[in-house]
């Protein structure tokens, strides 16, 4: 591999939502739609554009990382953190450091930008690698109040999240509208959805 971790820039966002779409297909669901929520993050004042990584081996566009900033919320006190995903790597390129690489550096970076944290929705055995942990104890939960071993939280400082406690809230990016989806997926070439073993829905 001839590997080059850089910056995104709007020259890449098409491969990247290409990349992304393939990464994520048949994954979590029949199809997926993280592409789309890739193209609405970047539009997003939450959005973190220092930390909007892509990787290329060649010319080939192999990897992606975004961040968005994100709140814990007590219901008195709100307490900024980001919010890490979606992370993405082409299928030919899995499980060779890609997303190791991507998550390394980011962390690195994010460490310096002032937030308690990193929270994400994930695979547990891979981000427990990083030292991600489940959110339970931090005494976080979900919007709605749950907590589950896929929500996961990570602290850039030590004791970032002392006297930090309550619902963790996405940025408005990720509540997607179906039409818009439609007609955005519809610039990609048709894929067969598959119902498999494993996913949530």
């Amino acid at each position: 591999m001839n590997i080059e971790i850089r910056l995104e820039t709007e020259a890449d966002y098409f491969e990247t939502e290409k990349m992304t779409r393939e990464a994520f297909w048949d994954l979590f669901k029949p199809g997926c739609d993280e592409h789309f929520l890739v193209h609405q993050l970047r539009k997003s004042p939450a959005f973190i554009p220092q930390l909007d990584y892509v990787v290329y081996d060649g010319d080939t566009l192999v990897g992606n990382i975004l961040y968005s900033q994100a709140i814990v919320s007590d219901g008195v006190k709100e307490t900024a953190v980001l919010c890490l995903g979606p992370l993405s790597v082409a299928p030919s390129h899995q499980k060779r450091g890609i997303g190791s690489a991507l998550m390394r550096q980011t962390i690195e970076l994010a460490g310096g930008m002032g937030y308690p944290a990193v929270v994400l929705f994930g695979h547990p055995d891979y981000y427990h690698r990083f030292g991600f942990k489940n959110a339970e104890e931090y005494h976080i939960q979900t919007a709605q109040g749950e907590n589950f071993e896929a929500f996961m939280v990570l602290e850039l400082v030590q004791d970032g999240l002392v006297g930090v406690s309550g619902r963790f809230h996405e940025a408005e990016a990720f509540q997607m509208d179906a039409d818009e989806f439609e007609l955005f997926d519809k610039q990609f070439p048709y894929k067969e959805k598959h119902k498999r073993e494993g996913q949530f829905e």
